[in-house]
């Protein structure tokens, strides 16, 4: 995780298109400046950082899905739950399962677990767009940097 840069998904597990599922880590570093106000002496992953991995997880998910043929926008987070704590140095298990695409938009059930103890999931619903100009590039790089297969959609 790079937390000062919103890049919070470090390696791709698993990934099962025919199953719509994606496994990934996310490793929380021992220092940041996210962690200096949050809190002092007392160092937590804020939970919106925890949601947007859960988002990140799954736009990859949906970006594999769709063979890299649009993008998917973040519009909605629904039953969110946050159940523990994340301090720095953790190992986080992110998964995301396709619950729905089309009609121009992608939902996926997310969650983020430490030692196998569920700390949050929630629902994610995205807009399926065309990328903007420029963005389709850098995308694909750093979803190949992560492990994720960005071959032919499913």
């Amino acid at each position: 995780m790079r937390l000062e840069y919103f890049e919070m998904i470090d390696a791709i597990s698993r990934l099962d298109r025919e199953a719509g599922r994606i496994e990934a880590i996310a490793r929380v570093p021992m220092e940041s400046p996210v962690f200096e106000g949050h809190f002092p002496g007392h160092p937590l992953v804020p939970g919106v950082l925890l949601t947007e991995t859960m988002a990140q997880a799954s736009g990859y998910l949906v970006l594999a899905h769709l063979g890299f043929a649009q993008m998917p926008f973040l519009m909605a987070v629904d039953k969110a739950r946050f159940r523990s704590f994340v301090g720095p140095g953790a190992t986080l298990e992110v998964s995301a399962t396709l619950e729905h695409d089309g009609s121009g938009y992608a939902v996926t059930k997310a969650a983020v677990r430490h030692e196998g103890k569920l700390i949050a999931d929630a629902e994610l619903r995205f807009r399926t767009m065309p990328f903007p100009e420029g963005l389709d590039a850098p995308m694909r790089e750093r979803a190949a940097r992560i492990g994720l297969d960005i071959g032919a959609g499913a």
